[in-house]
C-alpha cells in the first residue's frame, strides 16, 4: 500500500509539474505574440471549459479500469503537445487554444479518476489527511514549474516549455502504469443512457447535506477566484511595473502556501467540521485578493501567499467529503460533477473577468472580491441546519 501510494504521489507531483509549466507558459505566450491581457487571460479558461461537460467525462471515469486510463490519458498529452511547436506567431495562436481545450478534457477524466481510485484504495478515516498531502505535492511543483518555466520562455521561448510538459506526461504514464492496484470490474450500468447515469453525480451531491453546501461555497470561491485570476496579469503590468513573467514569481509564492495548506488541511478536517474549514479558507482568499489593489511587491507577495493556503482549503474540504458521502460506483460522476461546479464558474469568472479588467480600476475590482469573499464565509461559518449542525466532514472516523 505504502508502495502504491508513493508511485500514485509520485505520479501526481510529475504531472503536476507539467501541468503548471505549461498552465503559466500559455498566458505569456499570448500575451507575448498578441500583446492581449484578455486573450491570455483566456488561456485559462480553455483549460477549464471543459468542466463545463465534468459529468460525461465522469462518468468515462466510472466505466473503465481507473488506473489504465489514468496512464492512456498520459500517453495521448505527451503525443500532443509537440505539436505547439507549431505556435510561432499570432495568426497560430488558434492551435495553442485547441490544444488547451483537450488539456482541459484529458484533466477533467484524470481527476475523476484519481479522485475514484483514491476512495478505494485509502481508508475513509485518512481521506483528508491524504487529500492534504497529495494537495501538498500537487501544489509544491508551484514553488518550481513558474520559476522554470518563465525563465525557459524567456531564454529559449515556449516551444521548450511545451516539449517539457510532453516529457512530463509521459513519465507520468510510466509511474502510473507501475502501481499496483486491486480494481474490480466496473458494474454494467443500470441502463445504457449515459445522459441518465451522468445525473446520478447531481443527484448524490443535491441529497448530501454535507456535500451540498461544502460545494456550494467551493463554487463561490472559484468564481472569486476567476475574476482574481483574469486579473493578475494586469496587477503585474499596471500594479507593479513588471514584465508578464513576473507572473511566475507570484505563482511560485502562491504554491508556498498551499504547501502550508495541504499539510494542514488533513488534521484540521479532523478537529472541525468541513465548513469551518472551508469558511476560513474562503475568507483567507478574500483578503487576500483585495491585498493586490496595493501597487507594492511585498503586499502582492504576502497576498500570493495567503491565496495558496485559502483556496486549497475549501476544495480539500468538499473533494474529501465527495469521496467519504458518494456511492464507490458513482464516485468518479460525483467527482466530476462536484468538479464541474467548482470549476464551471472558475472559467466564466475567467471570461468575464477578461472583460472587467479592461473596464473597471483594480482599486475598485478586488475589494469588491474581498466584500462578497468575507460575505460568503460568514453565511457559511454561520447558517445551520438541523440536519448538517454538529455534522464533520469527517464524522464516520
Amino acid at each position: 500500500m505504502k508502495w502504491t501510494a508513493g508511485l500514485y504521489l509520485t505520479g501526481v507531483l510529475v504531472s503536476g509539474f507539467g501541468t503548471t509549466a505549461m498552465w503559466l507558459a500559455s498566458g505569456i505566450w499570448v500575451k507575448s505574440l498578441t500583446g492581449s491581457d484578455s486573450l491570455a487571460a483566456l488561456t485559462v479558461f480553455a483549460l477549464w471549459a471543459p468542466a463545463l461537460v465534468g459529468p460525461l467525462l465522469g462518468t468515462v471515469a466510472d466505466r473503465m479500469r481507473r488506473r489504465p486510463l489514468m496512464v492512456w490519458s498520459n500517453v495521448a498529452m505527451a503525443a500532443l503537445l509537440p505539436t505547439l511547436l507549431w505556435v510561432d506567431s499570432a495568426d497560430r495562436v488558434w492551435l495553442l487554444f485547441a490544444v488547451l481545450v483537450l488539456y482541459g478534457i484529458q484533466g477533467t477524466v484524470h481527476e475523476a479518476a484519481e479522485v475514484a481510485l483514491a476512495a478505494s484504495a485509502v481508508d475513509k478515516r485518512l481521506l483528508g489527511d491524504f487529500n492534504g498531502l497529495r494537495m501538498t505535492v500537487n501544489e509544491s511543483v508551484k514553488l518550481v514549474a513558474p520559476l522554470l518555466a518563465a525563465g525557459l520562455f524567456a531564454r529559449y521561448g515556449a516551444g521548450p516549455v511545451a516539449l517539457l510538459d510532453a516529457a512530463t506526461f509521459a513519465l507520468a504514464a510510466g509511474v502510473f502504469a507501475l502501481m499496483r492496484v486491486r480494481e474490480e470490474k466496473p458494474a454494467r450500468p443500470a441502463s445504457a443512457h449515459w445522459l441518465r447515469d451522468t445525473g446520478e453525480g447531481l443527484r448524490t451531491i443535491r441529497a448530501s447535506p454535507v456535500l451540498r453546501p461544502l460545494v456550494l461555497t467551493g463554487s463561490f470561491t472559484m468564481l472569486l477566484a476567476g475574476v482574481n485570476g483574469a486579473a493578475i496579469y494586469a496587477v503585474v503590468d499596471r500594479g507593479l511595473g513588471h514584465s508578464p513573467a513576473y507572473t511566475g514569481v507570484l505563482y511560485a509564492v502562491q504554491g508556498a502556501g498551499s504547501v502550508v495548506a495541504g499539510l494542514t488541511a488533513g488534521p484540521l478536517l479532523r478537529r472541525v467540521t468541513g465548513r469551518t474549514v472551508a469558511a476560513a479558507g474562503l475568507a483567507l482568499f478574500a483578503l487576500a485578493a483585495g491585498a493586490r489593489a496595493v501597487p507594492h511587491d511585498g503586499v502582492a507577495l504576502v497576498a500570493s501567499a495567503v491565496i495558496g493556503v485559502g483556496l486549497p482549503l475549501v476544495l480539500v474540504a468538499a473533494m474529501t467529503a465527495v469521496q467519504r458521502e458518494a456511492p464507490a460506483e458513482a464516485v468518479g460522476r460525483t467527482a466530476a460533477t462536484a468538479h464541474t461546479l467548482l470549476f464551471v464558474p472558475n472559467a466564466v469568472a475567467l471570461a468575464a473577468g477578461a472583460g472587467l479588467v479592461a473596464l473597471v480600476d483594480l482599486r475598485v475590482l478586488l475589494p469588491l472580491l474581498t466584500a462578497a469573499g468575507l460575505a460568503g464565509a460568514v453565511v457559511l461559518a454561520t447558517r445551520r441546519t438541523a440536519a448538517v449542525a454538529g455534522t464533520r466532514v469527517g464524522a464516520d472516523a
